[in-house]
């Protein structure tokens, strides 16, 4: 056996999967959310917010209610919400059990280190992808930045969510009583999926900077290169 077949795989496979089902159901939200913002494109802050109440911003869309493209909207956003929940538990399960947080993502005593920041500072400000073994391995603000998404922005998300649920909040009304009225949480709401829109955006770029190709077959295949068995 080679060393080439020996090696673990850059992702692990349960890794892979949650990606590509985040991936799809971030596109569903992102489409279904845009519809209902399109419904009603004003924010509001407290319990109640309406046409007639003044708002804290408006978005530049035009009222598009009659379409009646909210209704199916929120059905899609609730249904692929679900989906991205569930197999959220289930990545975070696999990822405690595996010790892939603490062994891929927690940062290490050298990365935390000053002339280790600096460097991948400067890297990411230049728009240098990564070289030789910085490829197998996630760099500070990698590991930051998947942290600050798993373990905030993505739960926020569900949290907040669930405040603006009549249903949800008439049998757990401190959801939305804590985030100060169901029109706060509906604001928090969209500020938390500017910033995972934002993420998305760095993200790619960092994907394509680094080779997109070899990103791309790392998270289908779990390597970064094609594995050929040598003879």
């Amino acid at each position: 056996m080679d060393m080439d077949s020996r090696e673990s795989p850059r992702h692990p496979l349960f890794v892979r999967i949650a990606h590509w089902v985040h991936t799809v159901a971030f596109l569903s939200l992102l489409l279904s959310g845009f519809a209902i913002l399109l419904a009603y494109p004003r924010f509001h802050w407290g319990e109640t917010g309406t046409v007639g109440t003044p708002a804290i911003f408006d978005l530049p869309l035009p009222f598009v209610l009659e379409l009646g493209i909210r209704g199916p909207g929120r059905y899609l956003h609730f249904l692929t919400a679900w989906v991205t929940l569930f197999t959220g538990i289930v990545y975070v399960w696999l990822g405690l059990r595996s010790k892939h947080f603490s062994l891929d993502l927690i940062p290490t005593v050298s990365q935390l280190r000053w002339p280790a920041i600096k460097r991948v500072v400067l890297d990411h400000l230049r728009l240098k992808g990564p070289t030789g073994a910085e490829v197998l391995h996630y760099n500070l603000m990698q590991r930051l930045s998947y942290l600050i998404v798993i373990f905030f922005l993505l739960p926020f998300m569900f949290w907040s969510g669930l405040a603006m649920s009549p249903s949800v909040t008439s049998v757990l009304p401190i959801l939305v009583t804590s985030l100060g009225g169901e029109q706060t949480a509906r604001t928090l709401h969209f500020f938390d999926a500017v910033l995972l829109l934002l993420f998305l955006i760095v993200h790619l770029g960092m994907v394509v900077l680094a080779g997109f190709g070899r990103s791309s077959r790392a998270m289908i295949t779990g390597y970064p290169t094609s594995r050929k068995k040598q003879p």
